[in-house]
């Protein structure tokens, strides 16, 4: 009875976790402490609540001692081979899920539920939107260089592959540094995933000081003339005309474009509302379950709570905060050279996180002038950065995968 007991007792949770050594269960209650702060932030302050909160349960359920529910040795090894047949004998139900990010499934879907909810009229109407888009990238490039500097320290030792995955943070754009991660450095996929959708949900607090400190009382009071009419021939071509261009350029940058334009296709052609609605409603949804859990559950305690995922937040951070002013001083430049018909607060908006950066630069324009509407001009640069953050993704699969 007595055996049967203390074999009992060690096949248990609190066994598992305070009967290894002292480091161990510390970083385990650690990552709990982390798992309760996203949980807060995603349902008390309902900063981005349909991703945080998935998250924080793929954190938590892959740190409950003794579930062993993730397994990231299947799908990182020395000759970086992917044994499917392994992970259904082996894994478990989040091994399984995790394919979809390891195949690039899940990002891919969700850009066409993104396509499909993202009104491209204000890029159409007022294409220089296009430059204030790119000029939000600034922070991807800035932190790549950063994380190259960075490398030369030991114990960082972060690779080109690496540098790249954490600039993709500076494009505030969820499943394309999701997508790029699990290409060049799925070991960091659970840092980086969560420095980029924290990032997101922060924009609120981030951005409008950059964008007060940056730009003067009279700039951000500017109105700006109301946009043309887009035809239904120009919604239907813009997707196609993009679609094609970038795979002309750029054909590592086509799945994740071609998605998204796939997804707003189906959204202004008229003849598929079914599909439109069923891409921006059940197809999102599902897919962001199965995304924010299969992420989450790879920032296991001993690869989340290490140095290297301190510089990966510092860097993720001032990557996003440099984009935001790329994105303003082009908006000041543009202001300038069309002599005070552009607001600069739009630029801010150059980073993708749609539609929450353009209602920031909406939010911080009214506080001047109740009476100013920028939301509709901000979803232009909005959309461009989406485009933007997938090309920026595109250039590094290209030169480092």
């Amino acid at each position: 009875m007595l055996e049967s007991m203390l074999t009992l007792w060690e096949s248990t949770g609190i066994a598992k976790l305070f009967g290894g050594p002292v480091d161990v269960w510390v970083k385990t209650l650690l990552m709990y402490v982390i798992v309760g702060v996203l949980v807060y932030l995603a349902i008390k302050k309902q900063f981005e609540p349909l991703l945080l909160l998935p998250i924080a349960i793929g954190m938590f359920l892959t740190n409950l001692p003794g579930a062993e529910l993730f397994h990231m040795d299947l799908f990182i090894n020395e000759k970086n081979e992917i044994l499917i047949q392994k992970v259904f004998e082996e894994g478990g139900l989040i091994d399984i899920l995790y394919l979809g990010v390891k195949f690039g499934v899940y990002p891919s879907l969700i850009f066409i539920g993104i396509g499909a909810m993202t009104d491209f009229s204000p890029l159409i109407s007022n294409p220089k939107s296009i430059f204030l888009g790119g000029a939000a990238q600034l922070g991807v490039f800035a932190a790549f260089a950063g994380a190259l500097l960075l490398g030369a320290i030991p114990g960082i030792d972060f690779n080109e592959m690496e540098a790249a995955a954490i600039g993709i943070i500076g494009g505030a754009d969820g499943p394309t540094a999701i997508n790029t991660t699990k290409e060049l450095a799925p070991q960091l996929l659970g840092a980086i995933a969560i420095a980029a959708y924290s990032y997101m949900a922060l924009i609120p607090l981030i951005q409008p000081p950059f964008m007060k400190l940056l730009t003067t009382k009279e700039e951000r009071k500017i109105k700006m003339e109301a946009l043309g009419t887009v035809s239904k021939l120009e919604k239907v071509l813009f997707p196609l005309i993009v679609l094609f261009i970038v795979a002309i350029i750029l054909p590592e940058a086509t799945q994740l474009v071609g998605c998204l334009m796939f997804g707003n296709l189906l959204n202004v052609c008229g003849v598929t509302d079914r599909l439109s609605q069923t891409a921006q409603n059940g197809l999102i949804n599902v897919v962001t379950i199965f995304l924010g859990i299969s992420v989450g559950a790879t920032a296991t305690a001993e690869s989340f709570l290490d140095l290297k995922t301190i510089f990966i937040i510092v860097l993720g951070l001032t990557a996003f905060v440099l984009s935001t002013i790329g994105g303003l001083l082009g908006g000041k430049l543009m202001c300038k050279l069309t002599k005070g018909k552009i607001n600069p607060l739009i630029g801010s908006a150059g980073v993708s996180a749609v539609p929450m950066a353009a209602r920031v630069a909406q939010k911080v324009g009214q506080k001047e002038d109740p009476s100013n509407f920028l939301l509709m001009h901000a979803m232009g640069p909005n959309v461009a950065g989406v485009i933007g953050s997938a090309i920026c993704a595109g250039v590094f699969l290209a030169l480092f995968n």
